[in-house]
């Protein structure tokens, strides 16, 4: 987000988040009905939604949402389940995959599920998503998944034929591996971000070292070779003041 009269822009990045909250919230049924007269009480729930979640304590759904917009953006993906919606359905707890999006038209799509650690350690993030990663690509974790997320495909939606027939158990896991794609989105507290003010060229060459310092940790990390993982490496000055802003717009649009 870069720098602004030497402050780190936070405040533009949760603004940023909170246009994409609604569609990251909302089963897809809801977004298609969103008008006017029913905007502001799906933004209203859009936002409620979030603290009443599992992951609330540690806020893991921030994580969830900065993963959503960065492969909504840099892949111009199309969600194919809200699994924020269905953590917060009464008796319907949903764990797994932290995305469930879809790139492609429906004849050759593919199916991205995505993992997000919102930290402020990078190792600990790299270590830990590594190992869940192996946990949710396991035969019989992934069958399991599959046979949930395929009862909460919403019919409307323009993939869900594709989307059932990719998740079908008698489809063989060799041939799923081949459209399936892992984004990974971890954070962590910067010393790059925090050591400047402004995106100069020190600035720029203090970030590509740290960044690709990261990359090479999390690929020496034993990554599962099954299936295509993208790393999307989000540096924060804090990410225990990004938090409070977080929380304190959230409270506002609750209050809409």
């Amino acid at each position: 987000m870069g720098y602004e009269k030497g402050e780190w822009r936070a405040g533009q990045l949760v603004n940023h988040l909170m246009e994409w909250l609604p569609e990251f919230a909302l089963a897809h049924s809801e977004r298609e009905g969103l008008t006017a007269a029913s905007a502001v009480a799906l933004i209203r729930k859009a936002a409620s939604t979030i603290y009443k979640t599992e992951k609330f304590k540690n806020r893991g759904e921030f994580g969830e949402l900065l993963l959503h917009v960065a492969v909504r953006q840099a892949f111009n993906s199309v969600p194919a389940i809200s699994k924020l919606y269905y953590k917060t359905a009464q008796n319907d707890p949903v764990k797994g995959f932290d995305a469930v999006h879809v790139v492609g038209a429906p004849e050759d799509m593919e199916l991205w599920l995505g993992e997000a650690k919102f930290y402020s350690d990078v190792r600990r993030a790299v270590a830990d998503v590594v190992a869940e990663i192996k946990v949710h690509i396991a035969t019989d974790y992934l069958r399991a998944e599959f046979m949930m997320l395929r009862g909460k495909i919403d019919p409307n939606h323009p993939h869900a034929q594709a989307l059932q027939e990719l998740m079908d158990h008698r489809k063989s896991l060799d041939e799923v591996f081949k459209r399936v794609v892992i984004p990974v989105l971890l954070t962590y507290d910067s010393d790059c971000v925090a050591g400047h003010n402004e995106c100069g060229e020190a600035y720029k060459a203090a970030f590509a070292d740290e960044i690709g310092k990261h990359h090479a940790g999390f690929a020496a990390a034993g990554l599962p070779m099954e299936v295509r993982i993208h790393l999307f490496l989000v540096p924060l000055k804090s990410k225990t003041a990004l938090v409070a802003q977080l929380d304190e717009k959230l409270k506002t649009w609750q209050q809409l």
